[in-house]
C-alpha cells in the first residue's frame, strides 16, 4: 500500500512517498525537493548480537553520478569508497537520530540513503534527514520521532529557506539545523563572522519550518506506521516502589527513563562502589582516573560473578549511572566541576608558534589536557584538490585535514586511514577557518593545514582551530583575523540548567549539550551543536552563545600574546609565485612550437609556469629571483617592437637590397642596404653575415606592419667606451 503527503516550503514541493519502493526494507521513504530525490531506507536485524553492549547505529548517504547525468571518473567506471561530502552528510543524518532511538534497544539499525537525482540547485541533505527520520519511524524501530531539518543562508539582511547552491555563493551563513516539535538538537555551518544575535534568528526561523517538517511525516507515519518493535529491555518489569525509591535517593540525578529491570542487584552495586567511584573521580588526572574507574569496574565484577553471574552490561551500566550522578550533583548543587574548574573556566592555555624548523608555518596548542600541533603549507595552483563533486567540479584551494592518532588517549589501536570522525572533525576546523582566509587574488597560494592531535581531551576540533591559526600566522598568510574555538557543555535537571565552559571528554560524555562555537572577535565563523534532551530552550541557547564568545575572547587574547598579527613575509621555504598578465593572443608566443618557449623559460630558470586561457601566468620559484627571470624572459618573448628602440638582434636573411634582422622572437625587420652604415656599401654581405648579431633600431612600421631598421642610426646613438666592439653592446 503506498501513500504520498506534500507541503510547500520556501516556494518549492517537498514530498515524501512511501510503499512503491524497497519494499523489503523495514522502512523506507521518497523524498523529493524541487527536482532533487532521495531515497532514505531503514533496517533492523531481528535479534541483537550476543555479547552487544553498545546501541548499534549507522548512516550510509551515498550519491549516485547518474543522479547529475554523470558517469564516474577513473578506470572502473563506477562509484567507489564514499567521497568527504557523502562521509559528511551521513553524520549530519546521524546526529539529530542518534539520541532517539530507545539505548535498550540493541538491535543493529542501519539506516541507508541514495541520491537518485540531482536538480543541481537544491542540496539533498536536509531532504536525507527528512527521509531518514520518516523511514525509521515508519519502520517500528523504537525511536522518539519524527525530526525535521532545514537550510538557512543569509543574503544582505534577508533570511533564505533551504538556499540554492547559486544563492548559498552570495550568503554569508550556511546553517543546517535539526530538532523535534519541542526543541533544535543539532546544527552545523558555517558563517562569515556572524554576530551571535543573527544566529540565534536563524535558529528561531528554522525551528518553525522544522515543526513543518515533522507535521508532513506525521500524516504518513499514522497512515503507514508500523507497530514499535518488542524487545527485552523494554518488557515491563513490576517496580518494587520502595526499591524505586532507594534507588534514587541513592542517585537522584540518575536517568528517569532508564529504571533498571533488577533494582535489588543495581542498588548493591551501587552501594559496593559508589564511595570507589566518587573518589577516583575526584583524580585530576584523566589517564589516572579512566585506570581506576576500570580498576573499581573489575573489582566489582569479581564481587558479584558468584551470585549473580554474567551481570557485567548491568555493573557497566550502574557504573556510568554512579559517575553522571556524580558530576551532575557537583555541578547543579555545588556549582563545581570534576576537574576542580569553576563552571565558566577554561583549562590553562599555552601557545607556541615556529616550533618545526622546515614547515612554512607552524603551531601548538595546548588546552588542559587537549594538544594539537598544526602545520600550514602553501603550494601553487597546480596542488589544488579537483573536487568532483555531483553538482559541479571545481578546485579547492584550502584544506584541513585532521588526525586522531590513538596515543592521543593513551590507547592502542592499529593505525588506519582517516576515519568518520576524523573528517567529520577536519571539515569542522576548515569551515571555521575558512571565512578569514584571504583571495586568491590576494594570495596565489593553495594552503594545507594539518592538525595532529597529540593529546585529546575533549574539544580536539576546537583545539586544532587555534592551532590553525597560529600556524597560518607564522606561514605569513594574511589572515583578515585570527579565529578561535571553544566546546559548550550544559548539565540540565527540570527547570535548573547550567552551561559549561570547555568542557572535557567526561562531561561531553554525561552531560547533556555539545555545542562546538568558533569564530573571531567580531562574530562566528563555525558552529556544531548535539543536545541528549529536548528541553533546550532558545534563551538556553542565547545564552551558552553569549558565555562561548566571552571564552573565544580569553583565547584570542592569549593567542595573540604569542603572535599578534601574521608575518610579514612567508616562509623562505615556501615556493615564490609571481603572477603576470599578457594579451591573450600572445600566449602563443609563450608556449612556442611543441612547447618549445616555455620549456626553455623553465628549464633555464628553474620554474614552473602555469599558462591559462585568459593570460594569466602563474610563475612558481624556489627563489624571487629565478621568479623575476622567468618574468624577464615572458616579457622578452612576448614584448611588441617599438619604434625609436634599439635593439641587439640576429641577421636572419640577406638580400642585394638588405638584410632581415630578428630583434625579438618571431619578430624580424628589413635594414635596407642604405641603413647598413653611413658610408656608402655596395654589397650587403660585405657588411654582415647570416647569423651575425648586430645593433639596429627601429625607425618605422608602416601601415602594414613591417618594421623598418637602421644599423647606421642605431650606431651613432651608441658609443663604444674602453675599445669595446658592437657584438659586445647587450
Amino acid at each position: 500500500m503506498a501513500g504520498k503527503v506534500e507541503t510547500e516550503i520556501a516556494e518549492r514541493l517537498l514530498t515524501i512517498e512511501t510503499g512503491d519502493l524497497a519494499k523489503q526494507a523495514a522502512g523506507s521513504a521518497l523524498v523529493r525537493y524541487g527536482e532533487t530525490v532521495i531515497l532514505a531506507t531503514a533496517t533492523v536485524a531481528p535479534e541483537p548480537k550476543e555479547g552487544q553492549s553498545f546501541f548499534p547505529f549507522m548512516v550510509d548517504y551515498r550519491e549516485r553520478t547518474y543522479a547529475a547525468g554523470k558517469i564516474p571518473g577513473g578506470f572502473f567506471k563506477r562509484e567507489g569508497r564514499p567521497r568527504e561530502n557523502e562521509v559528511v552528510t551521513s553524520r549530519l543524518v546521524d546526529r539529530p537520530l542518534r539520541p532517539l532511538f530507545d539505548k535498550n534497544f540493541l538491535n543493529e539499525i542501519q539506516v541507508m540513503i541514495t541520491v537518485l537525482s540531482s536538480d543541481q540547485e537544491n542540496d539533498a541533505d536536509v531532504p536525507s534527514v527528512i527521509g531518514a527520520s520518516c523511514a525509521v519511524s515508519l519502520s517500528g524501530i523504537p525511536f522518539a520521532g519524527p525530526i525535521g531539518a532545514v537550510k538557512v543562508g543569509r543574503v544582505g539582511e534577508k533570511f533564505i529557506i533551504n538556499p540554492t547552491f547559486a544563492q548559498l555563493e552570495e550568503s554569508s551563513l550556511n546553517l543546517v539545523v535539526a530538532g523535534t516539535r519541542n526543541t533544535v538538537t543539532m546544527m552545523e555551518g558555517w558563517g562569515k563572522e556572524v554576530p551571535e544575535e543573527v544566529l540565534q534568528e536563524a535558529v528561531k526561523l528554522a525551528h518553525k519550518v522544522i515543526i513543518e517538517a515533522i507535521d508532513l511525516q506525521e500524516k504518513l507515519i499514522k497512515q503507514f506506521g508500523k507497530p514499535k518493535i518488542e524487545f527485552p529491555g523494554k518488557e515491563e518489569h513490576p517496580i518494587n516502589e520502595e526499591l524505586k525509591k532507594e534507588f534514587y535517593r541513592l542517585l537522584p540525578y540518575a536517568q528517569k527513563k532508564a529504571i533498571p529491570a533488577n533494582l535489588e542487584l543495581t542498588i548493591r552495586i551501587i552501594e559496593f562502589c559508589q564511595g570507589k567511584v566518587e573518589e577516583a573521580l575526584r583524580i585530576s588526572d584523566k589517564l589516572e582516573r579512566e585506570k581506576r574507574i576500570s580498576e573499581i569496574v573489575s573489582e566489582t565484577i569479581d564481587n558479584f560473578s558468584k551470585d549473580y553471574p554474567e551481570q557485567e552490561k548491568t555493573i557497566g551500566d550502574t557504573i556510568d549511572q554512579v559517575q553522571r550522578n556524580y558530576l551532575r550533583r557537583l555541578v547543579l548543587e555545588e556549582n563545581k566541576r570534576i576537574d576542580g574548574r569553576k563552571i565558566d573556566e577554561v583549562r590553562p592555555i599555552t601557545c607556541a608558534v615556529g616550533v618545526l624548523p622546515r614547515t612554512h608555518g607552524s603551531g601548538l596548542f595546548t588546552r588542559g589536557q587537549t594538544q594539537a600541533l598544526v602545520t600550514t603549507t602553501l603550494g601553487t595552483s597546480q596542488d589544488m584538490q579537483i573536487m568532483d563533486e555531483l553538482e559541479r567540479e571545481y578546485k579547492k584551494r584550502f584544506m584541513l585535514h585532521y588526525n586522531f592518532p590513538p596515543f592521543s588517549t593513551g590507547e592502542v589501536k592499529p593505525p588506519r586511514g582517516p576515519g568518520r570522525r576524523e573528517i567529520g572533525h577536519g571539515v569542522l576546523a576548515e569551515m571555521a577557518l575558512s571565512p578569514v582566509l584571504p583571495s586568491e587574488e590576494e594570495f596565489p597560494y593553495t594552503i594545507r593545514i594539518v592538525a595532529d592531535i597529540l593529546e585529546s581531551n575533549g574539544s580536539s576540533s576546537m583545539a586544532s582551530v587555534c592551532g590553525g591559526t597560529l600556524s597560518l600566522m607564522d606561514a605569513g598568510v594574511p589572515i583578515t583575523t585570527p579565529v578561535a574555538g571553544i566546546a559548550m557543555g550544559l548539565v540540565k535537571e527540570g527547570e535548573q540548567a547550567v552551561l559549561l565552559t570547555d568542557i572535557i571528554g567526561m562531561e561531553d560524555f554525561l552531560g547533556d549539550m555539545d555545542f562546538k562555537v568558533a569564530g573571531s572577535k567580531k562574530g562566528v565563523t563555525a558552529v556544531q551543536l548535539d543536545i541528549k534532551t529536548d528541553e533546550v530552550t532558545p534563551e538556553i541557547m542565547a545564552k551558552a552563545l553569549e558565555q562561548s564568545r566571552k571564552a573565544r575572547l580569553f583565547i584570542l587574547e592569549k593567542m595573540q600574546e604569542k603572535i599578534e598579527a601574521p608575518r610579514k613575509e612567508i616562509s623562505p621555504l615556501a615556493p615564490k609565485i609571481l603572477i603576470i598578465e599578457i594579451k591573450p593572443d600572445k600566449i602563443r608566443e609563450v608556449i612556442g612550437p611543441g612547447g618549445k618557449i616555455v620549456n626553455k623559460i623553465q628549464n633555464e630558470t628553474g620554474t614552473k609556469l602555469d599558462i591559462g586561457q585568459d593570460g594569466v601566468i602563474t610563475i612558481t620559484a624556489d627563489t624571487r629571483e629565478a621568479a623575476n627571470a622567468a618574468k624577464e624572459m615572458v616579457e622578452y618573448f612576448t614584448a611588441d617592437v617599438e619604434v625609436g628602440k634599439i635593439y641587439k638582434g640576429k641577421v636572419t636573411r640577406i638580400k642585394d637590397f638588405g638584410a632581415f634582422v630578428e630583434v625579438l622572437p618571431g619578430k624580424e625587420g628589413l635594414v635596407h642596404i642604405s641603413q647598413l652604415d653611413d658610408r656608402r656599401v655596395n654589397k650587403v654581405s660585405d657588411v654582415v653575415k647570416e647569423g651575425q648579431e648586430i645593433l639596429v633600431k627601429c625607425v618605422e612600421i608602416d601601415q602594414e606592419g613591417r618594421v623598418n631598421l637602421s644599423r647606421k642610426a642605431a650606431l651613432k646613438e651608441k658609443e663604444f667606451p674602453g675599445g669595446k666592439q658592437e657584438k659586445d653592446i647587450k
